[in-house]
């Protein structure tokens, strides 16, 4: 188990964010961004020639509207006539323009859904790509449920938003300029007394925009608490239950999901406000073009049918403001998404390989720890100057009590963390100068707790690869004492585990990633914590595994039980993230110092 002294501190580790943070409605530090839709152009521009042809699309889908607005008004001329022959020509015409603004639409819209799913496609694994190069510390702090929110609701939040405005924004935009050419063509007059409420409306519009980018972020940050705690209750839900907590529990996500409730009722709140102030603003002008327009026809200024043809064109004008006015509060909510979506990005790693930074080659396993000071906090040190020298082939174990800083030390070697003072070197090759994949290749790491995922038993032990070998597999669960239990299951290797490997037992899990770390054959061996949570049969398993495994590796044993370590080639005794005592077991039992008093009291 990770030290409780970098447990506790790691919830707040230097996680690089050099960008300022801000206090969102919910509490959390939230990372402040320049909010903009500029920001996806990155995105967007590999997919220029596809939405070229959409906005080709839709270039003759808009120019439909004036020529059906034409027709229209000659339609109703032949009318009053009782021209059927010319009605019926012009039914034709306008019947093949439908047909032809129809396919236009047809191929704007498939043309800009499939840009925009690319777009999200795009975005989505950047951010995964990105999120995976954080440092450690940053994961020991956020809440994986904001992150699964901002990774599926927010980017395809943003996705329906870019689609939206090249499928119907700007296709609405040049509708309106248009048609209100047309119309001002026919009688500027009456359109520019329309056009008086116009400033107004837009005022309105904008005003309840900015309002519903408030609460649309609101609401998605209470959506992300709601995910977290989720995530947070389902895992631990075995605790819950052996506590008798299911009231507590209750009560939080109760709370929650009032927060949640409220949030989004503010937001339909101000939508219910919006849309009858603006409709109201739009029958005004339907009734100012009627009143307007027989005072037009009176003074002969307009024709029966020209005021047909003009009734028609305002007509075409509504659907479009309509739209405008429900798409901006989605463009603000969008943006609030986009915020969120690239605060990720603005996160940076505090482990970082240098631009020149080499492959590390095999390795023998020889590793120096000179002068190595560390602190999660400035002001809290860790490790404080320590030297440490494992040679190729030798077994350390590092013991202490919680906090000492043994699993900081453990840590530190695969760069989890960076040293704040001091170097570490493998083979006399400072581990900064090398790839962090080449790196971590070579170090095989056997945790306390085990993180399977759902797949089978056999690409859980050959987790990272690809493409594998079951023969290898095999013989690798035979060195990790797996291979009995697997071949017991109905399916053997492809066996599927369930999440977390709940259908497992602890010392199966344990088995599956010795062999997973057998697997990868790596110079360097970790063992944290392996067996502490096991039983006596599992232990005895799990312990002649690691023995094999530990076979002319350089090995790093963290164990609190001393039972598992007195085979060490070298035991370190650490306190206060120093080195106070080193030696094998009976030399450190002859000194009878720490490492003595601790033997004494697990064996009294």
């Amino acid at each position: 188990m990770a030290d409780s002294a970098k447990s506790s501190d790691a919830r707040n580790s230097p996680k690089a964010d050099s960008v300022k943070k801000e206090k969102s409605s919910s509490g959390r530090d939230r990372l402040k961004t320049r909010s903009t839709y500029w920001q996806l152009l990155p995105y967007i521009r590999p997919w220029w020639k596809t939405i070229a042809l959409a906005l080709s699309c839709t270039l003759l889908f808009v120019a439909c509207w004036p020529i059906l607005a034409w027709l229209a008004g000659r339609i109703a001329g032949f009318v009053g006539e009782g021209n059927v022959r010319a009605i019926a020509q012009l039914v034709g015409i306008a019947a093949l323009i439908f047909l032809v603004q129809k396919i236009a639409q047809f191929g704007q819209d498939t043309l800009m859904a499939k840009a925009a799913l690319f777009i999200a496609l795009d975005l989505r694994k950047s951010i995964y790509a990105h999120l995976q190069q954080l440092s450690l510390g940053y994961f020991e702090s956020v809440q994986t449920g904001d992150l699964s929110y901002r990774l599926t609701e927010d980017v395809d939040r943003v996705g329906e938003v870019v689609n939206k405005i090249f499928q119907q924004f700007i296709p609405c935009i040049l509708q309106l300029v248009a048609v209100l050419s047309y119309v001002i063509y026919l009688n500027w007059q009456l359109t520019l007394a329309i056009l008086l409420i116009a400033p107004l409306m837009g005022v309105l519009i904008g005003w309840f925009g900015e309002r519903m980018r408030k609460y649309s972020r609101r609401s998605q940050n209470q959506v992300s608490d709601l995910s977290a705690l989720l995530i947070e209750v389902f895992s631990g839900i075995r605790l819950i239950q052996a506590f008798a907590a299911e009231d507590y529990a209750l009560a939080r996500f109760s709370q929650e999901a009032e927060n949640n409730r409220r949030a989004k009722y503010a937001a339909e709140r101000l939508k219910a406000i919006q849309f009858p102030v603006v409709g109201f603003l739009e029958a005004l002008c339907i009734l100012l073009v009627f009143l307007l327009g027989g005072w037009q026809i009176s003074q002969g200024n307009l024709t029966g049918s020209e005021f047909v043809s003009y009734g028609a064109g305002v007509a075409m004008l509504i659907d479009p403001i309509s739209i405008l006015t429900n798409n901006y509060n989605e463009f603000k909510q969008g943006e609030a998404s986009v915020d969120r979506i690239f605060e990720l990005f603005a996160i940076k790693s505090t482990v970082v390989e240098k631009p020149n930074a080499i492959a590390l080659p095999d390795v023998t396993g020889k590793v120096e720890y000179r002068n190595v000071s560390f602190a999660y906090h400035a002001d809290k040190p860790v490790l404080q100057n320590l030297n440490l020298l494992a040679l190729p082939g030798e077994a350390i174990a590092l013991v202490g009590t919680s906090g000492a800083g043994k699993t900081t030390i453990a840590n530190l070697l695969p760069r989890f963390y960076d040293t704040q003072a001091g170097e570490i070197l493998i083979d006399g090759v400072n581990t900064r100068d090398v790839t962090l994949h080449s790196l971590r290749r070579q170090i095989g790491i056997v945790p306390q707790e085990t993180t399977l995922f759902s797949g089978t038993i056999a690409q859980n032990i050959a987790f990272g690869k690809a493409e594998f070998d079951v023969k290898d597999i095999q013989e690798a669960a035979e060195i990790a004492n797996a291979h009995q239990f697997i071949s017991q299951f109905s399916q053997g290797y492809h066996t599927w585990v369930g999440e977390r490997g709940i259908n497992l037992s602890g010392g199966q899990r344990q088995r599956i990633a010795i062999a997973r770390a057998v697997l990868f054959n790596p110079r360097i061996l970790i063992l944290d914590e392996a067996t502490s949570a096991l039983d006596s049969e599992s232990e005895a398993l799990v312990q002649e595994a690691l023995e094999r495994i530990m076979r002319d590796r350089t090995v790093f044993i963290i164990a609190h039980r001393l039972a598992t370590v007195r085979r060490a080639d070298r035991i370190l005794v650490v306190e206060q993230g120093q080195i106070v005592e080193s030696g094998t077991h009976e030399e450190l039992l002859e000194k009878s110092g720490r490492y003595a008093r601790f033997y004494a009291q697990q064996f009294s």
